[in-house]
């Protein structure tokens, strides 16, 4: 056999290839649900959490960051791994008539601080809470081969670990916009993340990593 890095040539792969290597046909990204099951217990109001799961139109799944640090060493430097981070969690909300969704976001952060004043809840767990995102797959089960079943598969899921609002992005209105609905974003920070096994419930399984 010829050696193809010698040769300076690639094998040729056919359309066939790429589609058996294609899982599922590919994660979709317009198929997911964030869950937010409750809001800290400074949070005194009322939290509608399926209404959430539904009006929630955007997310993401984790960003993850490891630092790099310098360590110079006769005029060369020496990269070695620094801290693991996560970065900033946004959702993007759809505003509905009610605006419970919309006022239980300014509730939570009036909770942790107030404007006039700046009291506000200093112990972490009386303003933190876990959300989770799955990742559903088009079929009742992963790699379906059918449209069987009445529910989506989970294909992978992430909990976001203590985390807590800092900014909850304004709601232009303008005589110009029509055909649209309004919408907000906010913007979480996170202690960590636990990548869990698909179908498993975050409360009760270990992290998979993370």
């Amino acid at each position: 056999m010829a050696d193809n890095k010698r040769t300076g040539t690639r094998p040729n792969t056919s359309i066939s290839t790429f589609k058996s290597k294609l899982i599922g046909g590919g994660a979709r990204p317009n198929l997911f649900e964030v869950e937010l099951a409750t809001l800290p217990e400074a949070f005194t109001g009322t939290w509608a959490a399926d209404d959430f799961k539904f009006m929630c139109k955007a997310a993401a799944l984790p960003a993850q960051n490891i630092a790099a640090i310098d360590v110079p060493f006769r005029g060369r430097t020496f990269k070695v791994a620094g801290d693991r981070t996560i970065d900033t969690w946004t959702v993007t909300i759809i505003n509905d008539e009610s605006f419970n969704l919309r006022r239980a976001m300014e509730e939570w952060t009036e909770q942790i601080a107030k404007l006039d004043n700046n009291l506000g809840a200093t112990s972490p767990g009386s303003y933190m809470t876990n959300a989770v995102v799955y990742q559903l797959g088009r079929g009742s089960t992963a790699f379906s081969k059918n449209n069987d079943g009445t529910a989506n598969s989970v294909l992978a899921q992430y909990e976001f670990v203590d985390i807590f609002p800092t900014n909850v992005s304004q709601i232009d209105v303008s005589y110009d916009s029509s055909d649209t609905i309004e919408e907000f974003t906010v913007e979480f920070q996170v202690q960590s993340i636990n990548i869990l096994a698909p179908g498993i419930s975050a409360s009760a399984a270990p992290p998979v990593d993370g």
